[in-house]
């Protein structure tokens, strides 16, 4: 449907006007970037770098697109995708399914509008983990000229091994030699790393150390998690799903507590996307209070329909006036 708007003449630009909330205070301005506003759509929701004009025109601040691996992959074997209505939750294990990197250079050739644009980047699910980095560089200097800023994803679930590029000396293995690319280019881009829900404390304090000594700009704080703390929902349904990340209203509680902890012990050192659990316009100010400088939505986006940032952002300006602060 996002796709045949794009094609509808003056439909985008109908959206927008009724989507869009302008206001000069809600403009950020972030490693580097000027910030329309700070709602923006996660990665994972246009994979392929297919609709992030359309999703545009529903008033986010920035789109990220991906996860981009270099070579094309199906990913899991469906079903792959569950909603789970009365948690207000999903489970995925897509397995980071897209159409490849050259695939997505085409896409994002595309853009017509000053679109905020994010590249998350991960590696091919046959790629050994010890020559994972040669994915991350690849993608990164494919994707260079087409988007703003970087997200590097080790944090998935749904990919099997995956979750062994969290081990620090792997970590600072890829993202230093991202940087050394980065440091190449005549005008550097923002490179973030995102992180799971599933941390603990002290590898949230690993987080901190490897974000100083690498010298990204900031952290994606949290993507899908391994855990199954639903409530409302049977757990004979829950055991029939099997595997994969959950999202949604169950991860709004720790992915408020991971942004808290990271900004707080860092003493605010980097910038902050928070993402996980966001539905309303309160989940929003939350997030902002703990520590966030910039939201994305996706399964909030999907349960509460088109307008989520429209509310979030005259949540914000609301709140401002009662001492609402972007960091």
């Amino acid at each position: 449907m996002l796709k045949l708007i794009g094609k509808v003449p003056g439909k985008r630009q109908a959206l927008k006007w009724f989507f869009t909330v302008k206001d000069k205070r809600l403009e950020r301005e972030l490693f580097g970037i000027h910030f329309p506003n700070p709602v923006g759509v996660a990665a994972g929701f246009d994979k392929n770098a297919e609709v992030f004009e359309e999703l545009s025109s529903f008033g986010f601040g920035f789109i990220e697109i991906g996860t981009v691996t270099p070579k094309p992959q199906p990913g899991n074997p469906k079903p792959r995708l569950f909603r789970l209505p009365r948690d207000k939750a999903l489970i995925n294990r897509m397995g980071f399914n897209n159409n490849g990197l050259d695939k997505a250079i085409l896409q994002l050739k595309k853009r017509k509008s000053n679109v905020i644009i994010g590249g998350n980047i991960g590696k091919n699910t046959l790629t050994p983990n010890m020559i994972a980095y040669q994915d991350y560089e690849e993608t990164f200097v494919g994707l260079f000229d087409y988007v703003d800023y970087f997200v590097v994803n080790v944090s998935c679930p749904n990919i099997s091994d995956l979750k062994e590029l969290q081990d620090q000396d792997a970590l600072i293995l890829i993202l230093n030699k991202l940087q050394s690319i980065n440091n190449g280019k005549s005008k550097q881009k923002p490179i973030l790393l995102k992180v799971s829900p599933d941390l603990n404390n002290k590898q949230l304090d690993e987080v901190i150390d490897i974000v100083r000594l690498t010298k990204i700009d900031g952290v994606v704080a949290t993507n899908t998690s391994i855990q199954r703390n639903l409530n409302n929902t049977d757990k004979n349904e829950i055991e029939t799903i099997g595997n994969g990340g959950l999202s949604g209203l169950p991860l709004r509680d720790r992915s408020t507590e991971i942004i808290r902890y990271l900004a707080t012990k860092s003493n605010n050192a980097f910038p902050i996307i928070g993402a996980g659990g966001i539905f309303t316009s309160e989940d929003a100010i939350e997030k902002i209070n703990a520590g966030a400088d910039l939201i994305q939505v996706y399964t909030g986006f999907i349960y509460e329909g088109p307008s989520i940032a429209k509310k979030i952002n005259k949540a914000i300006l609301k709140q401002m006036k009662s001492g609402l602060r972007l960091n």
